[in-house]
């Protein structure tokens, strides 16, 4: 049976905040693949911290748009599992995205506004006995195996405009001033902010300067290798974000800079 995209031999990918310390992660696998054999699974990271919504929709923004079309992209990282707040099912960048509905696809959203959004509600293609703290085993996986598997994406349940977009704020734009803020940091200490090319056009690189915290940086780079071993530097990335960083150092630990924190890029007079 055709899926919502094509064959059968669909890729699941999964990300959350379960570590791997434990056997949640192998939970989630085993429904699926008991279900759906002939999938392929990936792991995003299971490495997000937990009950950070933000980290996780920087995460699955920075490396959904690679995978073929037809992908399924099952991403849960959940403060609210078990009370009112909705799953959703969406159809972007010709693949699909389940997640709560917590602003965790913001990004998405954003890079591809979406064709279709659905509510999962059809109990038909859960597991027959729902735990209140563990859907991602009872329903993020059968749904995802089911997708796979060739049921229609709008079979999940109805069809709905309503839904959180708005977790990752946009930064300011005043003529040559750009005001943003951190949105992530990676393992290496590396500050991602929410400031991107787009903003940046028509500046001159040479002559900007970025500010965050008492931190202020003179100039955008392309590499790393532009700057001294354990100098700083504002350079933009392959996520097409601009990054704070220290040459083989730790950005964050080294200048005290936190997600959250406000960025200031300007140009020099």
């Amino acid at each position: 049976m055709a899926g919502a995209f094509g064959s059968m031999s669909t890729i699941i990918t999964l990300t959350t905040d379960f570590g791997t310390t434990d056997g949640y992660v192998a939970a989630m696998k085993g429904v699926i693949l008991s279900m759906a054999p002939e999938v392929t699974i990936v792991d995003g990271t299971h490495e997000i911290e937990p009950q950070v919504v933000r980290q996780a929709a920087v995460a699955i923004y920075t490396f959904a748009s690679y995978f073929p079309a037809g992908t399924i992209h099952v991403v849960v990282v959940d403060p609210g599992v078990g009370t009112k707040r909705a799953i959703l099912a969406v159809e972007a960048l010709d693949q699909i995205f389940m997640a709560p509905d917590n602003g965790l696809l913001s990004l998405i959203f954003d890079s591809d506004p979406p064709a279709r959004v659905f509510r999962v509600e059809n109990r038909v293609l859960f597991r027959p006995e729902v735990s209140a703290t563990f859907h991602g085993r009872d329903i993020f996986a059968p749904v995802a195996a089911h997708l796979a598997s060739g049921v229609r994406l709008e079979d999940v349940g109805p069809q709905t405009d309503q839904y959180v977009r708005g977790l990752i704020p946009k930064p300011e734009v005043f003529g040559e001033s750009i005001i943003g803020q951190v949105i992530y940091r990676d393992r290496f200490g590396n500050l991602m902010t929410n400031i991107t090319l787009e903003h940046l056009k028509g500046l001159d690189f040479a002559r900007v300067k970025v500010k965050v915290g008492n931190l202020e940086l003179h100039g955008i780079f392309s590499t790393y290798g532009e700057v001294e071993k354990g100098q700083p530097l504002a350079l933009l990335v392959s996520s097409g974000f601009l990054e704070i960083a220290v040459r083989e150092g730790d950005a964050g630990k080294l200048f005290n800079l936190v997600v959250g924190g406000v960025v200031v890029v300007g140009i020099y007079k």
